[in-house]
């Protein structure tokens, strides 16, 4: 289970550039684990700091003060790897283990088992792909220059028909075309740490708590359920639970089964009626 968590968020780690394990959210979750990243950690061991300057300008979106993503991956002095699909190597030796032990002795399961690494490795895949491949540079810059040239000019082309209008309309105008020009550049790497960039923190975070859900009760038996008191077997055509019509006969369960549809039917028509008198 820890592995699964530790692939989403190493996941999250490498689109956003950050090739290391020292990060307090994955640490604790790699650390046990032979990897190049671990082993490039534990040479690089001076994290990056950031600078009040950078960080105020970052924050505002000011294009001079970001920094470049790729930077520290740039400056490694040894082999960073693949993290995530390093873990998902030993979830896949994991399986093979359970295949081999017995403990996965249905094949429908092994082969279930199978199909959710390959999905992972197709998430993987597939998230690399959008963060490497940009908008061709030549495409970017013409589409910068163009969209700036037209928003100077624009006062130009309105000012004799607009008059003192042309300053309010060119602002909003501008206002909306720069909006387009700035979303385009967004979607291109949606993966980072602005606002209007995907929660992959919060989607990690949901993926922890399902995680501990899961695992919090044991596999649940059937009896303990199907033959619980309060288990009402055919409702809402009868509120009698599981031993009540486990003494019945066959004719009498396939008769209820028979007429179950219509007491639903029924109900929710009582349901409509009763709504639309209290509206």
């Amino acid at each position: 289970m820890n592995l699964i968590v530790a692939f989403a968020v190493s996941l999250k780690h490498k689109l956003r550039f950050e090739p290391y394990t020292y990060y307090e959210d994955l640490s604790e979750l790699v650390e046990h684990l032979d990897t190049f990243a671990r082993a490039a950690t534990e040479e690089h061991t001076i994290k990056p700091k950031v600078g009040l300057f950078k960080a105020v300008g970052e924050n505002l979106g000011l294009s001079f003060a970001a920094s470049n993503p790729r930077k520290l991956m740039k400056k490694a002095q040894s082999p960073l790897g693949n993290l995530p699909l390093e873990i998902l190597c030993y979830l896949t030796a994991y399986v093979d283990e359970l295949a081999l032990n017995g403990q996965l002795p249905i094949p429908m399961q092994q082969t279930s088992a199978y199909n959710q690494l390959q999905a992972l490795n197709d998430v993987l895949v597939g998230t690399e792909r959008v963060l490497n491949t940009p908008l061709p540079i030549a495409y970017a810059i013409a589409i910068s220059q163009i969209t700036w040239i037209y928003v100077f000019l624009l006062p130009f082309q309105l000012f004799l028909e607009l008059d003192w209008i042309t300053i309010p309309a060119t602002v909003a105008a501008s206002y909306i075309i720069l909006g387009i020009f700035f979303i385009g550049h967004e979607v291109e790497n949606p993966f980072g740490n602005d606002v209007n960039d995907l929660p992959l923190d919060l989607f990690c975070q949901q993926i922890v708590q399902d995680m501990e859900t899961i695992a919090a009760r044991p596999k649940p038996r059937i009896s303990e359920w199907v033959e619980h008191p309060k288990n009402k077997v055919l409702y809402p055509h009868s509120e009698s639970g599981y031993s009540v019509w486990e003494q019945r006969p066959e004719s009498a369960i396939r008769n209820a089964l028979r007429n179950r549809p219509h007491a639903g039917f029924e109900k929710l028509d009582e349901k409509g009626i009763k709504e639309a008198h209290t509206v």
